[in-house]
């Protein structure tokens, strides 16, 4: 693992009784000694706290960067207010996903996050294509998820209870200037923090004083994530899917759709927007396996429980603690309909899960 980065938080996970993994290149929690279970249903009921800080964190300054980096992107940029912020996705010539990222409109600048994994990729996508992009290495990212999030750090970083889904704002907590967005990727009420870092675990150490805080590591946020109807880039998505096969084409305004003021213009607009228009041929669909047996990633799904060819695979796929079922994301002919009976092949065995709406468990975002 000597190879592997660490976040500034590395030692404070250690301390805590971390298990570490590598993970995107980094060393990272999975779990602490309250188990991923717990954890889980921790974060549902009051506040978890976690390390994000191996994403990457980029400013893209001037007065036009949302006119150019709308030009990456499918969404609305230059729509967008400032002190808000936007679920986008860079897709190449083919319509495939490069990555799903968050920009916040910051006034003179836009502050993007980008996964870990390819966020290398990511900034040189940026820097050929951008005028001046910044790759911020002096900050740690934290993501205070659940419904006590908004009174912890209230009582921290007074004004952030006023925030709203989707806000941005820039916040002093004792003389640390902290960049805070509600948002997260739990389906829960929360916020993500991102705080110099030299001053991330003196920080992360005062939302832990709170009683209603427990740090969280990568399984909860994976089990969290899912029973939300996420994605995860590189399994729910990747260059194989493009945003309307993934079941994200919401996040696509309709001033970049066919007939908008801003039609098309980023990098496979010409399949998006043929598929947005006369829909795709596969899409991403949730499943409720029956029994308590979870299909996991790989799980090749069929339209009978004998014979035939799969019509699809799983592409994330666990149990929920808070359904306490079993759950999965798989991609399957854009015709199926919620409520329809199909077969995942599990150990050699066909098991019959339903097609049901996403997400799993409603979420709690305060809009």
């Amino acid at each position: 693992m000597s190879e592997l980065k660490r976040t500034p938080l590395y030692d404070l996970h250690v301390e805590l009784g971390a298990k570490m993994v590598p993970f995107a290149g980094y060393e990272m929690p999975v779990q602490y000694p309250l188990g991923v279970m717990k954890e889980h249903l921790h974060t549902r009921a009051k506040a978890g706290l976690f390390d994000v800080s191996h994403m990457g964190q980029v400013i893209v300054p001037g007065e036009d960067a949302a006119e150019a980096f709308e030009a990456l992107v499918p969404v609305s940029l230059m729509g967008l207010k400032e002190g808000r912020q936007r679920y986008a996705m860079f897709t190449d010539e083919n319509g495939g996903i490069l990555d799903d990222l968050m920009v916040a409109n910051r006034g003179d600048h836009l502050f993007v996050v980008v996964n870990a994994a390819c966020k290398e990729d990511d900034i040189a996508h940026m820097r050929a294509h951008l005028e001046s992009v910044e790759e911020l290495t002096d900050r740690a990212l934290l993501a205070l998820q659940g419904p006590a999030a908004e009174g912890v750090l209230e009582a921290l970083v007074p004004g952030t209870a006023k925030m709203r889904f989707m806000d941005v704002g820039v916040y002093n907590w004792n003389g640390a200037e902290l960049w805070i967005s509600r948002s997260g990727y739990t389906g829960e009420d929360g916020y993500e923090i991102s705080v110099p870092a030299d001053r991330a675990v003196e920080f992360a150490r005062k939302l832990l004083a709170d009683e209603a805080v427990e740090p969280i590591g990568l399984g909860a946020r994976d089990s969290l994530r899912l029973e939300a109807g996420l994605c995860l880039y590189g399994h729910d998505i990747d260059t194989t899917t493009t945003p309307v096969e993934g079941n994200i084409a919401w996040a696509i305004q309709k001033v970049r759709r066919k007939g908008g003021e801003r039609e098309g213009g980023f990098p496979g607009a010409d399949r998006i927007l043929s598929e947005l228009e006369n829909g795709p041929s596969r899409l991403r669909l949730g499943l409720r396996p029956e029994g308590r047996a979870p299909m996991r990633e790989g799980v090749e799904i069929f339209a009978e429980a004998e014979g035939g060819d799969p019509i699809g695979r799983v592409t994330s796929g666990g149990f929920g603690p808070s359904i306490e079922a079993p759950m999965a994301m798989a991609y399957l002919p854009a015709g199926t309909e919620e409520g329809t009976t199909v077969y995942g092949e599990v150990r050699g065995k066909r098991l019959p899960a339903k097609v049901v709406p996403m997400p799993f468990r409603p979420a709690t975002y305060k809009r």
